[in-house]
């Protein structure tokens, strides 16, 4: 038996930084288990045709999270980054249009531009009616029904197929917030308006891909990391933890950053077990496709349903010396692929926390009763909550000021 003060499951970027900083305020005595031969989570990188692949598909650092980038830049300096402006752009009616669309219909030839200006002025939004419960009422509310039939339906059947009705609407701070007047004032003035999509100025490393950063984090605190080590039981009450291997953890504090349903646990009510059997999540393949994607674009979001993939990462545009894309398919849909798409592919079982309607609730539960047997849930995957890479490690280095004081 392993004992230890704080037990840590999983070395992505929550994982990491929350020992990273542990270690910097002098604490010592804490572990991080990760089940793959290396760190970094869905952040890792590898190398294919010559250049940067990330794992988990498009991972950058947002500029505006300066504690974040801070932190970072200790172990990848600031001039080994490129600083980006983000172009991202949707591939639609045969064009690339800017995202958000809604804010860059002057883009589109007149005939359609109209159409989707009188669309979205008769959308519920607009015309008084309550803001429904599910996303795909949502959308249509929104943003009208011609968008929600040529682009956001089909875009977000590609991304979560049967589970789309299932998806409630509280997690919609995500979404660029274009309102009516502003998409009026961008057609008018061929310039976009309205609230900026996350990572509107990203950094991207010169020389390597973004796992890079992690895979150094973690060399940092090398004898505190312990790799092959697959969690897949944990008594609560006792705060014990059993890998794949048969070895055995016990601590005083466990912090998991890896997926609840993941592993088997026991000393939970029987509400919060069933809840954990309830949450959800998307599977994912990233594939390196060795041409040119053919757009200055840094990722194109394809709502064109016969093509497998819903997004492209147009590497050559923020990997300085590469050459292709790699594009991002939901696992269901990777058996249509042509014969000319199959590059080096990657699957990751856990891509994406679905935010189902009931989730908020499961979730309230699970950490209130985890937290009084001194469990703790941070990251995407130990809140189920689909945040970014900055999101996550900003919670982690808050929480690591928490735990020194109250441990």
């Amino acid at each position: 038996m392993n004992k230890v003060k704080i037990l840590i499951l999983g070395a992505g970027p929550s994982g990491l930084v929350l020992g990273r900083c542990l270690h910097d305020r002098g604490e010592k005595d804490f572990l991080i288990l990760e089940k793959e031969k290396e760190a970094g989570g869905l952040c890792r990188s590898l190398t294919v045709d010559g250049a940067p692949f990330d794992i988990g598909g498009g991972h950058f650092l947002d500029a505006k999270n300066r504690p974040v980038c801070d932190l970072l830049f200790r172990f990848l300096p600031e001039e080994e980054w490129n600083l980006y402006e983000r172009d991202s752009r949707i591939r639609i009616h045969g064009m690339e249009i800017s995202h958000p669309l809604e804010a860059n219909l002057y883009q589109l030839p007149e005939t359609i531009r109209n159409e989707y200006l009188e669309s979205i002025r008769i959308a519920g939004c607009n015309t008084g009616e309550k803001m429904p419960e599910r996303f795909t009422e949502w959308i249509r509310w929104k943003l009208g029904d011609r968008i929600a039939e040529d682009y956001m339906l089909p875009y977000n059947r590609k991304l979560f197929a049967d589970t789309l009705n299932d998806l409630g609407t509280y997690w919609l701070h995500k979404l660029p917030n274009v309102s009516y007047e502003e998409t009026l004032r961008s057609v008018r003035e061929h310039q976009s308006y309205g609230t900026q999509p996350g990572h509107a100025r990203f950094y991207y490393p010169k020389k390597y891909g973004y796992g890079e950063v992690f895979r150094r984090i973690a060399e940092s605190i090398d004898n505190k990391v312990r790799y092959d080590s697959s969690v897949i039981f944990m008594d609560a009450g006792e705060r014990l933890v059993r890998c794949a291997d048969g070895s055995e953890y016990r601590a005083d504090l466990i912090v998991t950053t890896i997926p609840w349903n993941s592993f088997e646990t026991v000393g939970l009510s029987p509400d919060v077990k069933e809840g954990i059997k309830k949450l959800r999540s998307s599977s994912i393949e990233t594939r390196y496709v060795q041409k040119s994607a053919g757009s200055k674009a840094h990722w194109l979001y394809i709502p064109d349903e016969t093509l497998p993939y819903h997004r492209i990462l147009c590497r050559e545009n923020f990997a300085p010396g590469s050459r292709g894309y790699w594009v991002e398919t939901r696992a269901e849909r990777c058996g249509s692929y042509r014969d000319e798409e199959g590059g080096f592919a990657y699957m990751n079982e856990y891509a994406y926390p679905l935010n189902t309607i009931g989730k908020p609730m499961i979730m309230e539960r699970l950490l209130k009763e985890a937290g009084k047997r001194k469990i703790l849930g941070i990251g995407r995957w130990g809140k189920h909550s689909h945040d970014n890479s900055d999101t996550v490690m900003e919670a982690a280095m808050k929480l690591a000021v928490e735990l020194m004081g109250n441990i």
